[in-house]
């Protein structure tokens, strides 16, 4: 095996002890432990609902903690294909909201509109809860919806911008969940994949207050360039909207049980046991995915023993081509065509901690100093297919997709960058 060749494995090893950190099960099992739920009500029932990308694990840890569950339901992506007895078990489109999304949203606020004062409503809440519940206000298609979410994808917007945005069109989501459940006691276990662990953020916020108005909406629609390609419904929506005043939030226990953060400690701590040095440079790489690229790139020296520079975050791309890719992908190629000359050997990873990178079967990208050859061997231009935003054919060709299938978790996205002497 080649140097190149134990930089790569011990980069997948530390991609799936991130994954393995992230692990919703045992997520539940802590904040269950940790929340002491006060007893059910005597003449009550309680609900468990799940959703995001890692729903199934998450309900089926909550079940064996809370077996008398009244009923219990779970909303995840298409791609998870994890099985579970006993429950409602739907899936629906990630990440643009589809047909089979409308009907889980519905389905949920159905079982919300059953919950009584002596209920409680047990919400389990992972990353890509948004996209998978659409529940436009009425005058609002499911197509003026999902036209509105591909915008804001295509936009360059953080997750903070594009929830925000998703908040005020939607009957779940900035709280939305939580006024449905009321006068239920409402308590929230999150899986975080949004970096800071802004509980507004994750999922949309279904159980918390939301990130902003729709005059903040209407703000950000407009400052992104993409307001007058806004469906008109969603315009006049959010224009009426601006001038009506929201009920302040019912009560509601929001405990959170896992994050980005933690799997870079578990990565750390990995790196370490193999002997290598390890440190967390960022819990932050966000923005723009060239700037990213740059923050990494400041970091590829020549370095005096085998090391591992860790980073975590959820950057974004601007979509300027007709390619495919993801956030993930494009990080790692642009890392390949920029990286300078060193001494000694290098490797890349950046991947979703889901398993799925945009529209595509793939994690991300594991490259090295290599890559580029690779894909001119395989008679590609790098540069062109980076121009058209297809990363994916990039990293295809040169054998450099990172590909996992759905992990049945989510805390956004890892990188590790390993240097050898």
């Amino acid at each position: 095996m080649t140097e190149i060749d134990t930089l790569r494995t011990y980069a997948r090893h530390l991609f799936d002890a991130a994954v393995s950190a992230a692990d919703p099960a045992q997520a539940v099992r802590r904040g269950l432990a940790l929340a002491d739920l006060p007893p059910q009500a005597p003449d009550g029932r309680t609900f468990l609902i799940a959703i995001g990308k890692a729903a199934p694990a998450m309900l089926g840890e909550a079940m064996a903690g809370l077996p008398d569950a009244h009923a219990a339901l779970a909303v995840t992506h298409h791609e998870n294909d994890a099985t579970l007895d006993g429950v409602e078990l739907l899936r629906a489109g990630h990440p643009v909201p589809d047909e089979a999304g409308a009907r889980a949203a519905r389905r949920v606020m159905e079982l919300l509109s059953e919950a009584t004062a002596t209920d409680r409503v047990i919400a389990l809440i992972s990353g890509g809860g948004s996209a998978l519940l659409p529940a436009p206000p009425p005058g609002i298609s499911l197509s003026d919806k999902a036209q509105l979410n591909t915008l804001l994808l295509s936009a360059g917007l953080d997750i903070f911008q594009m929830n925000l945005v998703r908040q005020q069109v939607s009957l779940l989501k900035g709280g939305g969940f939580a006024r449905l459940a009321a006068p239920a006691q409402v308590h929230a276990f999150l899986l975080s994949d949004v970096i800071g662990d802004d509980l507004r953020a994750i999922a949309s916020g279904p159980t918390v207050s939301p990130i902003g108005t729709a005059a903040d909406a209407i703000r950000t629609l407009r400052t992104a360039g993409i307001w007058d390609a806004t469906p008109a419904s969603i315009r006049a929506h959010l224009e009426k909207a601006q001038h009506e005043t929201q009920p302040p939030l019912p009560q509601v226990t929001n405990t959170l049980v896992g994050s980005n953060r933690l799997s870079l400690e578990a990565m750390r701590d990995a790196a370490q046991q193999m002997g290598l040095t390890a440190r967390i440079v960022s819990d932050a790489l966000t923005g723009d995915v060239q700037e990213a690229a740059e923050k990494v790139l400041s970091e590829l020296i020549a370095r005096p023993e085998p090391t591992a520079l860790l980073f975590g975050g959820e950057t974004t791309v601007r979509l300027t081509g007709t390619g495919r890719g993801g956030r993930n992908q494009e990080l790692a190629l642009r890392i390949a065509a920029q990286a300078p000359e060193i001494m000694g050997n290098w490797a890349f990873l950046s991947g979703g901690t889901d398993g799925r990178d945009g529209p595509t079967d793939a994690a991300g990208g594991l490259v090295d100093a290599g890559t580029l050859a690779r894909i001119a061997a395989a008679g590609h231009d790098a540069a062109a297919l980076l121009a058209n935003n297809d990363s994916y054919a990039a990293l295809a060709a040169a054998g450099d997709l990172l590909m996992t299938r759905a992990t049945g978790t989510n805390v956004a996205d890892v990188q590790v960058l390993l240097i050898a002497p």
